[in-house]
């Protein structure tokens, strides 16, 4: 086959590094693949520019995009790209959104590491996957969307959410959920885009608004 670059777009050097030593583990049947790491909006699009043909195996949640719509934005860009969303905290309404675009992959980190491996060599022939966990919902009726779930904040986004409206800082947060300060401050500047809040103080407002924290909790 052709020379294939794969890119693994991730901001977590621990999960570019295990990507990559998957591929490069268990892809050896594969010829002539070249794995590229990019952490950066800036950087995947310019090793697009060099190779519009690219596999893109990407964590949309944690990545340097400002929303569905930019990621969109750029696979009409490069129509030549496949990409593989390859994430643990996927919302039902990015899911469903995306089940329409043929030349978008979608697995789940916490899936085994056979269907992981399938979905890269599906990928890298440019044959759609879908996980089980993305199939059976896709599967299943819509159900009736919450507040939260509407402004596609994801379970993790949530309590992230709530963890700063009872006063947490990020190094606590990230203490307390066992993640890096890095991660933590992703996940708050993404819940302000997407709550379009500035402030900490408005952000507690509306987290005491959708219930995710109870006044009595609140004043404590």
């Amino acid at each position: 086959m052709d020379k294939k670059q794969i890119i693994i777009a991730d901001n977590q050097d621990i999960t570019r590094l295990g990507l990559k030593a998957l591929i490069r583990g268990t892809l050896k049947d594969l010829e002539a693949l070249e794995v590229k790491e990019v952490s950066r909006r800036a950087e995947l699009i310019a090793e697009l520019k060099e190779d519009p043909s690219s596999l893109v195996i990407i964590d949309y949640t944690l990545f340097d995009l400002g929303s569905t719509d930019e990621l969109l934005n750029l696979a009409d860009r490069f129509p030549f790209v496949h990409w593989v969303l390859f994430s643990d905290d996927l919302t039902e309404n990015l899911i469903r959104r995306l089940s329409v675009e043929l030349q978008f992959s979608m697995v789940l980190k916490d899936d085994s590491a056979q269907e992981i491996i399938t979905a890269l060599k599906c990928a890298i022939t440019e044959v759609r996957f879908l996980c089980h966990q993305v199939t059976n919902l896709l599967l299943t009726p819509a159900k009736q969307q919450s507040p939260l779930e509407r402004d596609q904040l994801t379970s993790t986004e949530m309590e992230v959410l709530r963890r700063i409206a009872l006063g947490k800082s990020v190094k606590e947060i990230a203490a307390e959920r066992n993640s890096s300060i890095h991660t933590i401050a992703t996940h708050k500047k993404n819940i302000f885009r997407k709550i379009n809040v500035n402030t900490i103080y408005e952000a507690t407002k509306y987290a005491l608004r959708a219930g995710l924290v109870e006044m009595v909790e609140y004043y404590i």
